[in-house]
């Protein structure tokens, strides 16, 4: 008689668990609902991108011998509604390109940003050529929406004697 009862108490014991659970869960769902209905926050995305070039003969115009710089470090400095600065980092992919871009708060999306070249790591392009030091802009896309800032360019420290 006693293991019978003792097998109905953990019975009963397994059912109540169940049930606790059931209802945490339950009230955990809810509150996750209210929260998500409740929030008024509507999302906001943006996105900056551009492109870091090698002018090989250093004469201000991209040609055939010109090529993209893959793995050049451009720095973007953005502020946002709210006053916040953010600094974003960014490589060029094998196109030569960057990309930065955030999701956040409508009220607190960018005003205006600076993008600026850091480094080439090309043996040879690696000197920041005349009116690429960066470009200021204000940033007012709608969500989804982005920026192109115009291409930074690199020269050679010599100009190779083709180009001359």
């Amino acid at each position: 008689m006693l293991k019978i009862l003792s097998k109905g108490f953990f019975k009963k014991s397994i059912i109540m668990e169940s049930q606790k659970k059931k209802l945490v869960m339950g009230f955990f769902g809810f509150v996750l609902t209210t929260m998500f209905v409740a929030s008024s926050v509507e999302a906001w995305t943006g996105e900056i991108h551009g492109r870091v070039v090698c002018d090989v003969c250093g004469d201000s115009s991209i040609g055939p011998e010109d090529h993209v710089l893959e793995g050049a470090e451009v720095a973007v400095l953005c502020i946002t509604k709210s006053g916040e600065v953010l600094n974003y980092q960014a490589f060029t992919n094998a196109k030569g390109m960057y990309t930065v871009a955030e999701t956040m708060p409508e009220s607190d999306r960018w005003d205006a940003c600076l993008a600026r070249p850091i480094s080439s790591f090309h043996d040879h392009c690696s000197h920041l050529g005349e009116g690429s030091a960066g470009v200021k802009f204000t940033y007012n896309h709608p969500s989804g929406y982005f920026h192109t800032v115009r291409p930074f360019v690199y020269r050679h420290a010599s100009v190779p004697t083709y180009c001359i």
